[in-house]
């Protein structure tokens, strides 16, 4: 330890050398006797010995709490202005380490939880089509209409894990918003039919944005509107030069229910009632409209219906 001490200090010491041979330098020059030299530099050098002890101490004392502390409680007794600096960037680093950990303890816990939920969800498809197989009531529109929900069950938790670790997996694009909305229908094709609702698509738009997100919102949205709508219903969606609307005639949403829509884990009145809504799809969908700077505005009526509004932020 003598060596990082000597490193520590190698200024103060070429200071004092430097200083040493200035009086030196004198005393030669003016021809002055240099045995008061000799005197002065014993004196010195005695009391450079017992403040380098002093020092040494102190900075072996200092070495050794730095490299065994565990609290910062037994860092106290350093208290001059750079030691304090220094218990000050420590005690912050401590403070961003902890928030990190328990952030990351939380994000597992809400993963772990997530997936329980997802695997909940999956047994309710699984389960009718076992039923069906067993009743011989197992048909093609049935089992295409059940491995969709599963599909998208495990879509958008694929998405969801996605979209966490890797959040700036975009890649912008001239984009036709009729084309994609096509897209989106035509995916929920089966479902719809099995429920004889029919879709109409008006007006269109290009935004410069991310395709396969904005298709992962607008199925999120589409899928809702399917959910909730009664059968032989009909489904509006809406294009203007900034806005994409997908209306239903389905069973709304609860007005006290409508803040808290797009927060994660809410299901609301509809998703414990109907036991169809995850609580992920619509806050997924905010995230990922709020990085590709779209915003999402939902109003809605029980049993009028719920139109949902997402807006290019972007000039025209």
């Amino acid at each position: 330890m003598i060596k990082p001490f000597f490193k520590e200090n190698a200024g103060w010491y070429a200071t004092y050398l430097g200083v040493v041979f200035l009086f030196f330098l004198n005393f030669w020059l003016y021809h002055l006797p240099l045995v008061y030299f000799a005197n002065a530099l014993a004196l010195n050098l005695v009391v450079l010995v017992v403040i380098s002890l002093w020092r040494y101490f102190l900075f072996r004392k200092k070495m050794l709490a730095l490299a065994h502390f565990v609290y910062d409680s037994e860092l106290e007794d350093f208290t001059s202005p750079s030691d304090l600096a220094y218990r000050t960037a420590i005690a912050k680093l401590r403070h961003a380490a902890n928030r990190k950990e328990l952030d990351a303890t939380s994000q597992k816990h809400n993963l772990e939880s997530l997936i329980k939920m997802w695997a909940h969800q999956m047994k309710v498809p699984l389960s009718a089509i076992s039923l069906m197989a067993q009743t011989n009531q197992l048909t093609p529109e049935e089992t295409k209409r059940q491995v969709l929900r599963l599909e998208n069950y495990l879509d958008t938790l694929l998405n969801y894990v996605k979209f966490n670790q890797h959040q700036d997996d975009f890649r912008f694009e001239k984009v036709s918003a009729r084309k994609v909305v096509a897209e989106v229908v035509k995916k929920y094709r089966t479902a719809c039919l099995a429920k004889n609702l029919s879709v109409t698509i008006t007006g269109d738009t290009t935004f410069k944005t991310d395709r396969k997100w904005l298709s992962f919102a607008l199925s999120q949205i589409f899928d809702n509107a399917v959910k909730y709508s009664h059968n032989n219903a009909q489904i509006r969606i809406t294009i203007t030069e900034t806005q994409v609307t997908v209306s239903d005639d389905g069973i709304g949403i609860l007005e006290e229910d409508l803040p808290r829509l797009f927060d994660e884990g809410f299901t609301g009145f509809n998703g414990h009632e109907h036991q169809k809504a995850t609580g992920l799809g619509l806050y997924m969908t905010k995230q990922v409209l709020d990085k590709l700077d779209f915003s999402i505005k939902v109003t809605s009526r029980i049993a009028k219906g719920t139109d949902v509004t997402i807006s290019s932020k972007q000039r025209p």
